[in-house]
């Protein structure tokens, strides 16, 4: 099945929406860092491209432990929003750096942080400003 993703068409954020700015939020792309010869210590690192509504286009890299992390204080921040707060994708010990995984695991990751930046009281937290700048 083809991938949902969320977009904001607005050309720009109104008076109710002060937080927004960003129009369109990804996980594009991953890159398995390694680490010893056995793979202890590799990681994979997730490429988020975030389009501001002014245009301008950047790329951060994050792991999961980073999402995970954002998640938690997201949470604990906005304890009457948590409904609105997506769940990450499941970890795995097993499968953690196969395609199919990995994959999954990007599509998860691409609709949380749509749905974080897309939501003007999440996207105005300075949580989620210190995650992506």
């Amino acid at each position: 099945p083809m991938a949902i993703t969320l977009e904001d068409h607005t050309v720009t954020p109104g008076e109710n929406t002060p937080g927004l700015w960003a129009r369109s939020a990804q996980v594009v792309d991953y890159a398995i860092v390694s680490g010893s010869r056995t793979r202890a210590g590799a990681y994979v690192a997730w490429s988020c491209l975030i389009e501001t509504f002014e245009g301008a286009q950047f790329t951060v890299r994050k792991r999961y432990s980073e999402f995970f992390t954002l998640h938690e204080q997201l949470q604990e921040t906005f304890p009457k929003s948590v409904k609105y707060l997506p769940h990450l994708p499941p970890k795995s010990l097993i499968s953690k750096f196969r395609p199919k995984f990995l994959e999954h695991r990007r599509q998860g990751l691409s609709y949380f942080l749509s749905c974080i930046l897309l939501n003007p009281e999440f996207a105005g937290s300075p949580l989620v400003k210190d995650f992506l700048l």
